[in-house]
């Protein structure tokens, strides 16, 4: 279960009854749109042609937590039915792990009572709980103003350029801003999906109007909660902030933000740091990218070893594959930063409130 004050937890498997996720900590009042739940899990089938060819209808059936069109306060759970299976296939590769899923991982770990049909609890389907965790987290955040985005920033080597805030937020493709380079994009992954192949990518995230005072070093790093979350998303390989890696590469007089005023508000200059500063907010917009890996599972021959015999073999997978995940991943990722802010509100706003009494 990630999170203090507003936790939420996954259950369920690719191939069993449902999916579902249990959300605690959610304010009472609410107002529940199930329209707009349900246009954030239409976000989560990314592009039909490089999706999965597996159609869910992804309706989601709240099963407590909200009365009369708005939450009460207690444990909200949520599910969703699992409808286009077929298992077939996995009974006969149960023995000889695909490479690159965590087939021999989680057999090891489980000791072999793990579900391995589609992944089981590894799967990507999984998220679908975090898209829907994510949209109580924006509703609570939307209260604060809080607003999160994140966009396609590479696909392959394909790379947008550098966007300004205003250009993401007010931009009408819902997958990047940069138009010239999107049909780019679309290219690199048509031309994975031919090979039989898959492609990876980055996501950029950018969270606005985040006060500043969310976080604290060590065990309350509002990077490190937002870089666990981040990693949690399945085929994430990298996460960094504000310049990242390449913040190495400068001397500090150019590492550095300077702090300025500007409309009498305390702000910086640039925003290397991505918004944080010593595991807290500052008030900047909030960047984070998050490295994505192709989609395991290629139409292309692989080594693997028969895990019954303890030989090397080939296996050449059949099924429903994605060639690329990283359009599907948006709303992913959007949400996740969202749950993490949304539990610090909680947290800032219940020190907030302790800090005003006695002042009436």
């Amino acid at each position: 279960m990630m999170g203090r004050m507003l936790r939420f937890s996954l259950f369920g498997e690719s191939h069993g009854r449902v999916v579902g996720v249990l959300i605690e900590g959610v304010p009472p009042g609410i107002k529940v749109n199930l329209e707009k739940m349900k246009a954030e899990l239409e976000r989560r089938k990314g592009i039909k042609r490089f999706s999965t060819k597996r159609r869910e209808s992804d309706k989601p059936v709240i099963l407590s937590g909200v009365f009369n069109g708005f939450t009460t306060g207690s444990p909200i759970a949520v599910i969703i039915e699992n409808k286009d299976v077929d298992s077939s296939y996995y009974e006969e590769i149960k023995n000889t792990p695909r490479p690159g899923h965590s087939d021999y991982t989680a057999k090891i770990k489980y000791f072999g009572f793990n579900d391995y049909r589609g992944g089981g609890f590894f799967s990507g389907r999984l998220t679908a709980g975090i898209v829907i965790a994510g949209y109580f987290a924006k509703e609570i955040l939307a209260k604060a103003g809080i607003e999160v985005k994140a966009y396609i920033k590479s696909i392959g080597k394909v790379k947008a350029r550098n966007l300004s805030v205003e250009e993401i937020f007010s931009s009408k493709n819902s997958f990047c801003p940069d138009e010239e380079v999107f049909q780019k994009m679309l290219e690199e992954m048509e031309r994975a999906r031919k090979d039989g192949d898959s492609v990876g990518g980055i996501v950029e995230v950018i969270a606005l109007n985040v006060p500043p005072g969310f976080g604290g070093p060590y065990d309350e790093d509002l990077e490190g909660d937002l870089a666990k979350a981040f990693f949690a998303i399945p085929a994430v390989k990298g996460v960094e902030f504000g310049l990242g890696f390449k913040i190495a590469e400068l001397r500090g007089s150019e590492a550095n933000d300077p702090f300025v005023v500007k409309d009498g508000k305390i702000m910086t200059e640039t925003n290397n740091c991505g918004g944080i500063l010593g595991g807290i907010s500052n008030g900047m917009p909030i960047v984070a990218r998050i490295a994505f890996k192709p989609t395991p599972s290629i139409y292309k021959p692989q080594r693997t070893v028969d895990l019954e015999k303890i030989e090397e073999t080939e296996i050449k997978l059949r099924g429903r594959f994605d060639s690329c995940i990283v359009p599907k991943a948006l709303p992913v990722v959007e949400s996740m930063m969202a749950l993490v802010l949304a539990d610090h509100l909680l947290r800032w706003l219940s020190w907030k409130g302790f800090m005003s009494l006695g002042k009436g």
